[in-house]
């Protein structure tokens, strides 16, 4: 029986073949129809014959349970999972972009890749500049040409199982066409347009009282609802611009987005190739001026290498792409009155002043706090030592200008001295900690000048440090334990219950054991109930096999963000071989010490850092009742194709001349070597060009393998 015939039999009559295939065709057909409508602003049929197409799509699922499709339209209106969002390990990372803000950054971002690739002098590759979309990055995968899962880009390695509620997204395909490759993961920005979220803003307002701030907190909340209900009533939208694991289609980046289009996917049609950084800088300044006219919010515009063979060659940095950067837009303005200057005590005991402001919305966000950076900057004194403002200084009851540009801080970047009160003074910072009363002192810096930044010395004694060490610790990039937030480790520290009490990491995972002894529970507390508490302990508890790197970056080490939590847990592998490394380096004279400072990423700094964390008695005592407590995870070796140099650790020393020093290392990571910046015990092998010195006599008195560079070309040759 044929598709079309199928179409007009009554319900209750369908074989259970039939059935299966009716319901293909339903799919398929109001697939379409979604597109038309949503994304093409071009419906094809009336709304009571789509709603037709969906209610018999229901009968026949009514009567076949068991024949329900993964992407069937009842699917899109939302089965509420009956738990928290699941993670989902990316095939490949999801980067964050460097940002460039001047028109000159895009010179020396252009130059810098010409560079790197050893192009002639005056020459860059095409480019291709579009749009950068103010909204939530999203991977979609699909299997076999269906939507198999999709998440958010959460830290770039792992993000947040976002599948049921992507289905419901109009402008999101659940079948691509026949002969698409087995594998497809299609990467963009889900967003809410202008109008949309004024009208879904209103209908809140009158629903709740509550709304969204802008367009991108509309968009994230609405894909992050656990019921996928409500994110089917969310007017959400897609643009895809990347892909994570998928075969090579074409030969270029602007080709290969042309593609989606051609599957089914909106793309951007502001995206243009550039052969020039001047036609780039006037493309970006054509978007510029056309920004307010655009039905969507973006921040900026991005630039990527339009060649994929040349993309490759490049390669990534620790978080970012070599050949891809955004340049944003200059930072919106208003002028309010500083009402005040609070002093807030950092986890590292760094003291910094934050504007209380008159409320005023800057950029569509209301903003009644502002950074001000440090006591130097109040004054009017640059990181330089030289003047900012033409020395103009900040005083309360001073009119500010206040800039925020997308999610940065708010800042004040200047004063209207013309209104100026008479009776205002210079503001004078504190050299005592306002939360302990320890001295607040400016270390010297290495080359005699003081640090910008005035420090409490109270460490452990100091209640706002402890404080904020454990909200880092608890934080979403760190342990991320849901229902731990800043408020409720405020609550927690102050507790005078000591079987409630959180003063070190170890007390959070001993919470539930202690809290089962007292004698007053947590449910007698305002604000929890039986429920809320049997999920904070359920959150905890999850997070007792920890990854190696969330660890170290929890920690809170001065200079130890997530880039370098990153790098020392893979140059070290496990929480045993890192621990063990850092107590043998503190002598900072043997080969412990010199491994660590020859971590590509790690200098002098971050290794003087790291080992003074481990060093102290204080922080070696709360770390093995912490290690009592929680199972640090090896961290995972990057997938790599396999090649002769997988697993090793390299050293490039003199001078390269058939390639550059930058794509040398970029080259041996992808094919999974460590790079080293010294020669050690542990070097396995030495690249040596012209001009090598010191390296290479260390390599030959260790006996370690050395090679030139046209052997290392020979070695990683056709991978």
């Amino acid at each position: 029986m044929s598709d079309n015939s199928l179409a007009l039999k009554p319900v209750d009559t369908l074989t259970l073949d039939e059935a299966q295939a009716e319901l293909a065709r339903l799919s398929a057909e109001i697939a379409t129809h979604d597109r038309a409508y949503h994304a093409e602003d071009a419906p094809l049929i009336s709304d009571a014959e789509y709603d037709a197409l969906r209610a018999r799509n229901l009968a026949i699922e009514g009567r076949f349970p068991d024949l329900v499709r993964a992407d069937s339209p009842s699917r899109r209106v939302g089965a509420t999972p009956s738990e928290a969002f699941g993670e989902i390990r990316h095939s490949r990372p999801m980067l964050s972009l460097d940002n460039l803000f001047a028109d000159e950054d895009v010179v020396d971002f252009a130059e810098g890749v010409r560079r790197f690739l050893g192009l002639p002098a005056g020459t860059v590759p095409v480019f291709t500049a579009e749009p950068k979309i103010d909204g939530l990055s999203l991977s979609i995968r699909y299997e076999g040409g269906r939507l198999a899962v999709a998440a958010t880009r959460g830290d770039g390695l792992t993000g947040e199982n976002v599948t049921a509620n992507v289905r419901t997204i109009a402008d999101i395909p659940n079948q691509l066409p026949a002969g698409v490759p087995d594998v497809v993961e299609i990467r963009g920005e889900v967003y809410m347009g202008r109008q949309d979220f004024f009208a879904l803003n209103e209908r809140m307002r009158a629903e709740s009282g509550k709304v969204f701030a802008n367009p991108r907190n509309a968009a994230a909340g609405s894909l992050r609802q656990l019921d996928p209900s409500i994110t089917a009533r969310r007017p959400l939208r897609f643009f895809a611009y990347a892909w994570g694991e998928m075969p090579r289609l074409a030969a270029t980046q602007y080709d290969t987005v042309r593609l989606f289009a051609d599957w089914g996917f909106p793309v951007n049609p502001l995206m243009v190739r550039c052969a020039s950084v001047e036609e780039m800088i006037a493309h970006y300044h054509r978007i510029e001026a056309d920004r307010a006219a655009l039905d969507y919010d973006i921040d900026g515009v991005v630039y990527k290498v339009d060649d994929l063979a040349l993309q490759e060659r490049l390669g990534f940095r620790s978080r970012s792409p070599r050949w891809a950067t955004a340049h944003k837009f200059p930072a919106e303005r208003a002028f309010t009155v500083l009402k005040d200057i609070e002093i807030q005590v950092g986890r590292t005991g760094a003291l910094t002043p934050v504007a209380k402001l008159e409320p005023v919305t800057v950029g569509g966000v209301v903003v009644s706090n502002a950074t001000l950076h440090n006591e130097d900057y109040i004054k009017g004194i640059g990181q330089s030592g030289l003047p900012i403002r033409e020395g103009r200084d900040i005083r309360v009851g001073d009119t500010v200008i206040v800039q925020r540009a997308g999610d940065v801080i708010p800042q004040i970047v200047d004063v209207v001295v013309d209104k100026r009160p008479e009776t205002s003074a210079p503001f004078i910072f504190p050299t005592t900690c306002p939360a302990c009363g320890s001295h607040a002192v400016r270390e010297e810096r290495g080359d005699g000048r003081l640090d910008a930044v005035r420090r409490c010395t109270g460490g452990l004694v100091c209640p706002a440090q402890q404080v904020e060490k454990l909200k880092h610790f608890a934080s979403r990039n760190a342990f991320d334990i849901e229902g731990l937030g800043d408020k409720q480790i405020e609550f927690f520290h102050a507790l005078q219950e000591p079987e409630l009490r959180i003063r070190t990491p170890a007390d959070i995972f001993t919470l539930e054991r202690r809290e089962a002894k007292s004698f007053k529970r947590l449910r007698d507390f305002p604000g929890f109930g039986a429920t809320s508490v049997k999920n904070l302990f359920a959150a905890i508890e999850a997070r007792r096999a920890i990854a190696l790197n969330r660890l170290i970056f929890a920690l809170g080490i001065r200079h130890v963000g997530e880039t370098n939590a990153k790098i020392l847990a893979r140059a070290y592998g496990t929480w045993e071989h890192f621990e063990e490394a850092m107590v043998a380096a503190a002598d900072k004279a043997g080969e412990a010490w010199t491994e660590l400072n020859a971590v590509e990423g790690i200098g002098e700094v971050v290794a003087d850092a790291v080992v003074d964390f481990f060093a102290e008695p204080h922080n070696r005592e709360a770390l093995d009742a912490l290690l009592d407590e929680i199972a640090p995870q090896p961290m995972e070796a990057p997938t790599v194709v396999a090649s002769p140099v997988a697993g090793k650790t390299v050293v490039f020393t003199g001078s390269l001349e058939r390639m550059t020093r930058d794509e040398a290392k970029a080259t041996a990571e992808r094919l999974g070597a460590k790079v080293a910046g010294s020669v050690s015990k542990k070097t396995d092998l030495v690249v040596a060009g012209p001009g090598a010195g010191s390296k290479l006599a260390k390599a030959t008195e260790l006996g370690i393998e050395v090679i030139d560079e046209d052997a290392w070309l020979e070695r990683v040759n056709g991978l």
